[in-house]
């Protein structure tokens, strides 16, 4: 039996009239709800937060829809679904009446290339072009909107949480967890530092400084503080006139004082305690007693957190803190100074002595003292060495040496050549380091 094609009269213009407002006003709902979806995920949540604490009433109806995501996208996709099948129900029921089956292909050809261009293309690419305009103009009407279909949303995902639970899946929030939260948001912000430093709106050293704000939270004082090797230390027993001269011939004005054996820290002199002893002995120094006026030393763990550490200094308005291990030992010590570094950069001042033991070299390579820390050589020539298992660059080498380099050994790593230039018993005091291009870097580590 042959398909009855109805004639186009059998169809009043009125009906006609109303499918296609219809239509139309149903795919005005699905551009809306596609761009609503687009704007709202893109949104800058900072942007955003700033402008509700400045009194823009309309942020804080897409704060409210940021932190009630779910429930959001839920209800987006909850009427831009049904607009999209109403209105291919109408389109197709109409061109069925007019043409008998061959309508069914026309309605989905035609209804397919609609939604494409008109409800989800164009939409979503001007809200992804203006997502914080967009968002702002149709925050409100969303959140109506999702406070409106909440009960049937709320349905559905309580559903849908029972079908995965029976395939033994766990639904979760999108970050419940604080510590996942601030995790997140650091890589964001992380994310978008590199971002604008690669398109040239974010200087290096600018780079650098937020990166150092952000790495404090993962950096230990271990990782930052002064190796006891490098520490300059007092004899408490030292003649007064031979403290002096070793306090004034030294560029720190806080200089830890020992008795017997260096291990064994009794003080911390302060160059101008020192001063003002010389002023109540009216210059005799042989009547001072240099033991008198040195301060209790502050002793820290080696694992202690550089957040930690910072707030610690700030509290006790204290700015130099021996550092010990777990058992006691003297490791090092560290200042405000050294964290505060870690942040801006080396800082220097007139009485500094100029060393930083990184000597870039006319072929390229770089000279770099053993005790220098990856940190310091990463900035220094703008590397990214991993400073995961070692904190200075002559302890990176013996890490992935897996043993104690002989002078002119030369291993090759992580794109860079290292040659071991000078060594003293067990410590490898200088080497030379030398970026590889990435092809031989590439062949080699293969």
């Amino acid at each position: 039996m042959e398909d009855q094609i109805i004639p186009v009269s059998a169809v009043t213009g009125w009906e006609l009239l109303f499918v296609l407002v219809a239509t139309l006003v149903l795919m005005l709902f699905s551009a809306l709800t596609s761009a609503a979806e687009t704007a709202l995920t893109a949104v800058s949540k900072a942007r955003m937060h700033q402008l509700e604490k400045d009194g823009e009433s309309r942020a804080r109806s897409v704060n409210w829809l940021m932190a009630h995501r779910e429930q959001m996208i839920g209800a987006i996709l909850l009427t831009n679904t049904f607009v999209n099948v109403v209105s291919s129900a109408l389109v197709t029921t109409v061109l069925v009446t007019l043409f008998g089956n061959a309508g069914v292909a026309a309605g989905a050809i035609l209804i397919t290339v609609m939604v494409l261009v008109f409800c989800e293309v164009l939409p979503k690419t001007y809200a992804i072009t203006n997502a914080d305009g967009t968002a702002l103009s149709i925050g409100r009407p969303v959140r109506i909107a999702v406070s409106v279909l909440s009960p049937v949303v709320d349905s559905i995902q309580w559903f849908v949480a029972l079908l995965l639970r029976t395939r033994g899946v766990k639904s979760q929030g999108l970050v419940d967890d604080q510590e996942e939260a601030a995790e997140a948001a650091a890589e964001e912000l992380r994310g978008a530092i590199d971002l604008h430093h690669i398109q040239g709106a974010v200087q290096t050293s600018d780079r650098n400084m937020l990166g150092g704000i952000l790495d404090l939270k993962d950096l230990q004082v271990a990782d930052v503080m002064i190796h006891r090797k490098s520490m300059t230390m007092l004899d408490g027993d030292l003649p007064a006139e031979e403290v002096l001269d070793r306090v004034l011939g030294q560029p720190h004005t806080r200089l830890p004082v020992y008795k017997g054996d260096p291990d064994n820290i009794v003080g911390v002199l302060h160059a101008k305690d020192l001063l003002r002893a010389m002023s109540r002995s009216q210059g005799n120094v042989k009547a001072m007693n240099v033991m008198s006026i040195v301060a209790k030393p502050w002793f820290i763990p080696d694992t202690t957190m550089l957040t930690d550490q910072l707030r610690a200094f700030l509290q006790r308005r204290v700015h130099f803190a021996l550092v010990v291990d777990e058992y006691g030992a003297l490791q090092g010590l560290i200042t405000l100074e050294d964290i505060l570094e870690e942040i801006v950069g080396e800082i220097r001042d007139e009485h500094d002595v100029p060393v930083s033991g990184v000597r870039p070299q006319a072929d390229g390579s770089v000279n770099v003292d053993g005790w220098v820390t990856i940190r310091e050589i990463n900035r220094a020539m703008n590397w990214s060495l991993p400073d995961e298992e070692a904190t200075t660059i002559a302890g990176l080498v013996i890490h992935e040496a897996q043993a104690i380099p002989d002078i002119a050994q030369v291993f090759s790593f992580h794109g860079f050549k290292f040659e071991i230039l000078r060594r003293q018993k067990n410590q490898i005091t200088a080497l030379r380091i030398t970026p590889q291009p990435k092809a031989e870097a590439a062949s080699k580590s293969a």
